[in-house]
């Protein structure tokens, strides 16, 4: 346990020593982020998710500083270049960036004009010159170092040698850095033209052709669209500073008075600043506003993701899901309360009146056969066609129609999950599957899909991926440990996100239950091969049992603390059954008693809110959403029209909202509300049901604008 590192994050954080070092103790242990947030709250003092995560990445980062620092160390000692004051210089340092400016000077070099210069034998000149001292003739100097040998034709050449040494001096004097680092930073601008002759085939970034804004200002969204239109070669992209100021600051570090040395130094500064520094701080000024712009973008992308994964569930219905088309067909299938699939077939109600009646009379038989309790369609091609042949049809009006987004219901279809599931469907039939589970239940059927295809992201693909890949996997892995997840109908891949499982246990749990049947209590998950006391404390509280014997394993209760509970049913005269229906029989329970040196009145509390809803759903309550009728098209959208809509997608400048039209409107950020608004994820969520205004339409770019202001 490195206890430099507990109280830098403790002060970094606002958290008390002793919160990060257990939270540090249980993550080297093994314990997951779910767990410790749930589990062990008394050993952290209550920390929630957000923060055990932001323990767990400020260790990683400050670990890899280390490990940077020693590998420093250990090359300068190889050399034999590492003093006392070096070391102590490096020991110190608490940024990547700062322990990089230390080690530049000393970094292995490829061959500059700088090391030429010093092969020449000229490095003594170059500290003579930068002595500055006023009686000093660099010319004159410059003479003894004259050696034709040496490549040394003239005095000329010598003073030239001195001035690449002293440029590359000022380059990576640690001072000079971190001024013009500062200066890039907070005065410095973001400039972009167009690549000569790409006007026509790089329009879509028109915006930029000809742009400038400053570095501190600009969005992550437009940081990222600048450095995509640099990359696919239709932008010519450059942040620069105020060169006169940079001068200025540069000057006053190494320029002393007005000498002909000091003339000398001044020429030496202004090619170290434009041939070195300059482009050194342009290169490190991209690279940081792309990581914050990446880290933003990444956010957004996160927070949509969650909000798409705990939209409400339908809940357990016999579904008929329509994945739509027209000349295709639609294709139907049939889906039972367990999300298994019972019938596929195909209708035709978009060819003509004979097949429509056709199809009509074969989704009422078929409503009729299996019991369906809700109809979903897919929101893409043909959707609000097939919407309103559905609502046609005499069916049932209790009956819900609901169109469900089917972003990445095609990537599933192909997918080898989607083999797995179904080996004996075409890629049709295992959309609409898709299609109908995530009626039922959102979470379990996306977490078989990359987030990345499920449509919730800006520039997902520029970002850094593996910063992506983590944060999109804590999202998913919370939650469905925040929903829980029922062992014995659960997929491999909805497993595979539980606490202290992984993708091998996982699948030896299906196999386990395959081979066995139902599990009928947690304890009997310890007979799943490889599945030890460590991964069953993990992952244990997260596992439903349905209908369990002990009614505990049907809740978040997890199984160390049974014994608590039984106790307590025991102390007020009843079973655990009875405290868990019985609100008068929990109410006699004095929480203070149960208090031991581990189980504090987080756990108890949490314990009595479960018993009270035991393995309670966090997700909302599901509402039927309808468009609006007889707007099926953009053609048919008008400027000035109310319309319901579905937010299905949270950038950084607005929101993107689906009102049945096959194309989704944007509502700028400043049109999100009446007031001023910094982050659109303030005020609105994916899967948000809202109503907005059309502001303009463009039918031949396919743009609508909206706007979510009240009247």
């Amino acid at each position: 346990m490195n206890r430099t590192h507990i109280a830098k994050i403790s002060s970094e954080l606002s958290l008390r020593p002793n919160q990060v070092e257990a939270t540090a103790e249980l993550l080297d242990g093994g314990a997951t982020v779910p767990f410790i947030a749930r589990y062990r709250k008394e050993a952290t003092g209550s920390l929630d998710e957000v923060a055990v995560m932001a323990i767990r990445d400020r260790l990683s980062q400050l670990q890899e500083l280390d490990d940077r620092r020693q590998s420093i160390i250990k090359s300068l000692e190889e050399r034999e270049l590492l003093t006392e004051e070096l070391k102590e210089q490096i020991e110190r340092a608490e940024t990547i960036t700062i322990l990089e400016d230390i080690y530049l000077p000393y970094r292995p070099k490829r061959r500059t004009r700088a090391t030429i210069a010093r092969e020449k034998g000229l490095e003594p000149l170059a500290e003579l010159i930068l002595a500055q001292n006023p009686t000093t003739d660099p010319a004159s100097e410059a003479k003894a170092f004259v050696d034709q040998g040496k490549g040394v034709e003239s005095a000329e050449d010598a003073l030239a040698g001195a001035r690449d040494i002293i440029a590359e001096w000022v380059n990576e004097d640690q001072t000079a850095r971190g001024r013009i680092r500062r200066l890039f930073s907070r005065e410095g601008s973001f400039r972009t033209n167009v690549a000569k002759g790409q006007e026509a085939e790089g329009s879509k970034y028109e915006d930029y052709f000809d742009w400038s804004e400053p570095v501190a200002k600009a969005p992550s969204h437009r940081v990222l669209a600048m450095r995509r239109g640099a990359r696919e070669g239709f932008l010519k992209l450059q942040v620069d500073a105020p060169e006169e100021q940079a001068l200025r600051t540069l000057d006053d570090l190494f320029v002393k008075g007005h000498s002909a040395c000091s003339m000398q130094v001044t020429e030496a500064v202004r090619d170290g600043y434009k041939r070195l520094l300059s482009p050194s701080m342009e290169t490190e000024i991209l690279a940081a506003t792309k990581e914050r712009a990446d880290s933003e973008a990444i956010r957004v992308f996160a927070d949509n993701l969650r909000e798409l994964l705990l939209a409400p569930p339908l809940g357990r219905k016999n579904v008929l899901a329509i994945d739509p088309g027209f000349r295709t067909g639609c294709k139907v299938v049939c889906l039972d309360r367990q999300g298994q699939l019972k019938c596929s077939d195909v209708v035709y109600p978009h060819q003509g009146e004979r097949m429509a009646a056709s199809g009509a009379s074969k989704i009422t038989s078929l409503c009729k056969q299996y019991d369906i309790e809700a109809i979903a369609i897919g929101n893409g091609t043909a959707s609000r066609e097939t919407e309103s042949f559905i609502r046609g049809i005499e069916l049932c009006k209790d009956i819900p129609v609901v169109m469900v987004n089917e972003s990445g219901a095609s990537v599933y279809s192909a997918s080898k999950v989607a083999r797995e599931e179904f080996p004996d469907q075409d890629v049709t039939v295992r959309g609409a599957v898709s299609i109908g589970r995530r009626l039922t239940d959102p979470l379990a059927e996306l977490v078989k899909i990359d987030p990345k295809s499920i449509g919730v992201g800006q520039y997902q693909h520029d970002v850094d991926q593996s910063m992506l890949r983590q944060s999109l996997d804590d999202v998913v892995t919370s939650c469905v440990n925040s929903v829980g997840v029922e062992v014995n109908t659960a997929s491999k891949q909805l497993l595979t996100y539980v606490s202290g499982l992984g993708p091998q246990l996982a699948q030896n749990i299906v196999d386990y239950r395959n081979e066995n049947g139902p599990f009928e209590s947690r304890n009997q998950l310890k007979k799943v091969p490889r599945l030890g006391a460590k991964a069953f404390e993990q992952a244990a509280g997260f596992l439903r049992i349905r209908d369990a014997a002990n009614p505990l394993d049907s809740s978040a209760v997890h199984p160390e603390s049974y014994h608590i509970v039984d106790s307590m049913a025991a102390n007020v005269g009843g079973t655990v059954g009875q405290l868990m229906t019985d609100s008068s029989l929990r109410t006699e329970v004095r929480l203070q008693d149960y208090v031991t040196d581990t189980v504090g009145l987080p756990t108890l509390n949490d314990i009595m809110q479960e018993l009270a809803r035991p393995g309670r759903d966090p997700r909302e309550q599901f509402e039927v959403f309808s468009f609006a009728d007889g707007v099926e098209e953009i053609e048919d959208v008008e400027v000035g029209m109310r319309l319901p809509g579905i937010v299905t997608n949270v950038a950084a400048f607005g929101a993107f909202v689906d009102i049945g039209v096959h194309q989704d409107g944007l509502v700028h950020i400043s049109q999100l509300a009446n007031h001023y608004v910094k982050d659109p994820s303030d005020v609105v969520k994916v899967q948000q049901k809202v109503t907005v205004t059309v502001l303009a339409v463009d039918i031949a770019r396919r743009r609508i604008s909206l706007s979510m202001k009240a009247k």
